[in-house]
């Protein structure tokens, strides 16, 4: 069995660089919404600082300052600056179980947003800035895959990559359809910037054409079982992966993460999609974010702050 201090920098290694993704994305978004003064670049940029916020924001920010904060402010624990220092230290902890490839990567890519020049570099060109690193973080991922041994250590690399991409897939659907805008995303132009947020746009376009409806990308984002950033896919992993990581550990029983994460997979796997309307969607996405919750909480206490007694032969 894996030490639980290695499982819980892996676990928060696979975070960190999903997370940094992510805010990456919408921080893009976002600035291309200021390129426009229409009402969907508002609908964009209310969006984006909604899903950053949980809905719950004391002054309004403008979306230069929303973007500057998620990409380079270090005192922002979800910023993709805070999000990479934090996976290069869990890292550097677990240096022995990654492989040189992998550690080289995230070690290029937290100094491309530490470096002395990473403010400047941000401000002159702020799209070509957030895409390299997008690039660079899929260059982590794909070393990872190519170069890691796929056994213990990799699945809690993968739950939390998973767990991170349910969550963040999760609150972005509320804040594109759910109550904490109000309305829901209608515009066009915002649709749209809600697929790139998410990186479905290609995706979606070739399953659904043009065909861009309210209705269709929720249930592609929730349902898609092919799509890996979609709600089905992310908690099928999830499962598959604890499943991997538990098979020598007793995972507590009814309550226990295996368990959660079932339950989990099987809320998205046999849901009617057709039958839900737009507030059942809304409780399942909100029970999904719960149950995201419940398992990391679950995993911890499996994994990582069990009791010595727990592990210790009878």
């Amino acid at each position: 069995m894996m030490l639980a201090r290695v499982a819980d920098s892996l676990y928060w290694i696979g975070r960190y660089v999903e997370r940094a993704e992510h805010m990456c994305r919408l921080a893009d978004v976002l600035l291309n919404s200021t390129l426009d003064r229409t009402e969907s670049s508002g609908q964009v940029a209310d969006m984006v600082i909604s899903a950053i916020t949980d809905g719950h924001h004391d002054a309004p920010l403008s979306p230069w300052d929303a973007a500057l904060a998620i990409t380079m402010d270090s005192e922002n624990g979800d910023s993709v600056t805070a999000a990479l220092a934090r996976a290069r230290e869990n890292a550097r902890q677990v240096r022995d179980q990654l492989t040189t490839e992998t550690w080289e990567r995230l070690n290029l890519i937290h100094l491309r947003v530490t470096g002395e020049g990473a403010a400047r570099d941000f401000s002159d060109a702020p799209s070509q800035f957030l895409h390299d690193i997008i690039a660079d973080l899929h260059l982590f991922k794909g070393a990872a895959d190519a170069t890691m041994s796929h056994g213990e250590g990799w699945g809690f690399l993968q739950l939390g990559v998973f767990i991170e991409r349910a969550q963040l897939i999760g609150k972005l659907l509320q804040a594109g359809f759910g109550r904490s805008l109000g309305r829901p995303v209608t515009e066009h132009a915002a649709m749209t910037a809600l697929l790139r947020m998410s990186c479905a746009l290609e995706p979606y376009l070739r399953k659904h054409t043009a065909d861009i409806q309210p209705s269709l990308i929720r249930q592609f984002l929730m349902f898609d079982e092919d799509f890996p950033r979609s709600l089905r896919f992310s908690t099928a992993r999830i499962e598959e992966h604890l499943s991997s990581v538990g098979r020598n550990v007793d995972l507590g029983g009814g309550a226990g993460p295996e368990r959660i994460a079932g339950r989990l997979k099987a809320r998205l796997l046999y849901a009617d999609p057709e039958a839900l309307g737009g507030e059942e969607s809304d409780n399942l996405v909100a029970t999904v974010l719960e149950e995201c919750a419940r398992l990391h909480a679950g995993i911890y206490d499996t994994f990582v702050a069990y009791s010595l007694e727990m592990r210790l032969p009878a």
